[in-house]
């Protein structure tokens, strides 16, 4: 039976932790300078999200949620990235991020997300 995710939330360095999978040791990858994706490669599944200045991330602007690009795609393998595509896009990743691409023309595409905010839990709850 799968159970919930194990938040931690660090005040003071303002970082969020993830666990999918408690305990689990795992492959790092570099979304971008604020985001790390935790994730098995030989299962091909999520582990766990790193996210510092986690405050900056779930900032509202006054035109919706404030977007960043996931510049760290470009910079791992053809087949590891569609693995990381494919994780970051289903459950239980997709509930925290938000990805979609910018097309600043009609041949370039660059992908983007936001981050959505956690529920309210009592372990992150002054980050809220």
């Amino acid at each position: 039976m799968k159970t919930a995710p194990d938040y931690h939330y660090d005040e003071e360095s303002d970082i969020l932790y993830i666990s999918f999978v408690p305990g689990e040791k795992g492959t790092g990858v570099e979304l971008n300078s604020n985001i790390l994706l935790r994730l098995d490669s030989n299962k091909e599944n999520a582990l766990g999200l790193t996210f510092f200045d986690f405050s900056i991330l779930t900032q509202k602007t006054d035109f919706g949620p404030r977007g960043f690009p996931l510049t760290g795609l470009a910079e791992i393998p053809e087949d590891m990235r569609e693995i990381v595509i494919r994780i970051i896009t289903t459950p239980p990743v997709s509930h925290y991020l938000k990805v979609m691409t910018y097309s600043p023309t009609l041949s370039e595409s660059i992908p983007i997300t936001y981050v959505e905010k956690p529920l309210p839990s009592p372990f992150i709850e002054h980050a809220l």
